[in-house]
């Protein structure tokens, strides 16, 4: 149970939902009465070459309340009702995400992962919860972006604009090949791509809804190096992102629209394993 209530505000934050009257409603004060159901599947313990891991999550929202709701004689598309003198939200999300772990030789290893997200909005929600949207970008996600400095789709926020760089669908694939240095130092090359998408049309954020026929030059492509320190108890980790491929117009023609070098790297440090 979440129960989300809007305090107080600031001209500048006003500033920025008066914009955006999707972010504005998924911030909104709301109720969030769900369940989840996750199921794991990990066989590591067999000490295998090639090492499995998958996860599969559902999560509904509201959905109960509204089946009561029904049986007091509410209509299930009825907007504007309320628990706790709050509205509440009403979803559903679907989440899956796999890993492969290949052991390539005595102390290297090629690690993939394939993640993929969507939410529903229905009933009592426009918009989900801002809590329970996606994003990409960051340390365990497309490292070539901080968190949250891609889309939706081929939408392009500015620096005051991070809140609304949240979506409804998301994918992601990364590849890191993983050797040792010496000692304790490992390194890492790594390739990572993905998104996110809106389910329906927002004039504050243009080419952010999923269209089958342009995703496919909206899924961001970043490359880089990564060092570590295994600790053996934990793993410090430093990573050095670089776009190849920009899911937005930035001017450049051809595929690999990056901006200079020197002015698009990120760089994360983290602790453990990003997959």
């Amino acid at each position: 149970l979440t129960y989300s209530k809007l305090k107080s505000k600031t001209e500048r934050f006003d500033s920025i939902m008066n914009k955006n009257k999707f972010l504005y409603l998924s911030m909104d004060d709301q109720f969030i009465p769900a369940m989840n159901l996750t199921y794991t599947y990990d066989d590591k313990v067999r000490q295998r070459r090639v090492h499995t891991w998958w996860q599969a999550s559902i999560t509904e929202g509201g959905n109960l309340v509204s089946g009561a709701y029904m049986l007091a004689g509410k209509e299930w598309s009825q907007k504007g009702k309320k628990l706790l003198n709050n509205p509440y939200a009403q979803f559903v999300k679907l989440t899956a995400e796999l890993h492969k772990a290949y052991k390539m030789g005595e102390k290297s290893v090629l690690a993939t992962r394939v993640m993929g997200g969507v939410i529903f909005t229905y009933g009592n929600s426009i918009v989900a919860p801002y809590s329970e949207q996606f994003y990409c970008g960051g340390a365990n996600s497309i490292r070539a972006y901080t968190v949250r400095g891609i889309g939706p789709g081929g939408h392009r926020g500015s620096n005051t604009s991070f809140l609304d760089q949240t979506g409804d669908i998301k994918f992601e694939a990364n590849m890191e090949y993983r050797f040792n240095i010496v000692g304790s130092f490992n390194g890492a090359i790594f390739v990572d791509t993905g998104n996110v998408w809106l389910m329906r049309e927002d004039e504050d954020r243009p080419d952010a809804k999923f269209n089958l026929k342009d995703c496919w030059n909206q899924i961001a492509v970043g490359t880089g190096l990564g060092l570590r320190y295994d600790m053996e108890f934990l793993v410090l980790r430093l990573d050095m992102g670089i776009p190849v491929h920009n899911p937005y117009k930035t001017g450049n023609s051809g595929y690999f629209n990056r901006e200079k070098i020197k002015d698009c790297m990120s760089l994360h440090f983290a602790v453990g394993y990003p997959f």
